[in-house]
């Protein structure tokens, strides 16, 4: 048996320009996770703040992902590289696995995302 998605407004449209990140907290079974989203060539995609590699923190410092130039994901631990359209590792220590990716819907302007549906222990 399963629950309903958690979902939770986490930014508007306009305050995330392409190339831009944003986190934020969700609950999902119970537990606080950390999360983010990127405007990837104005899509939306949004991500457990975990790396592949070892389940840590990403982020360089405070919401910054991306590599310089905006065309990956990079772990600062270790440089894992990710795609930001499908979380795919594409370089480093995890290559051929993927980001924990979360729902992402955009209604009124506000970008909504969702964790899974838990599953019944």
């Amino acid at each position: 048996m399963s629950r309903n998605p958690i979902e939770q407004q986490v930014v508007r449209v306009e305050e995330l320009q392409p190339g831009c990140t944003k986190k934020f907290i969700l609950n999902w079974n119970g537990q606080p996770v950390e999360g983010f989203v990127v405007n990837y060539r104005g899509s939306f995609y949004a991500y457990l703040n975990r790396c592949c590699h070892i389940p840590m923190p990403m982020d360089w410092f405070e919401n910054e992902f991306l590599s310089e130039d905006g065309r990956f994901i990079i772990c600062a631990t270790h440089g894992a590289t990710y795609d930001p359209a499908t979380g795919e590792c594409v370089a480093g220590p995890c290559p051929g696995e993927y980001l924990e990716r979360l729902s992402v819907q955009v209604v009124d302007g506000n970008i909504i995302v969702a964790c899974p549906a838990a599953k019944a222990s």
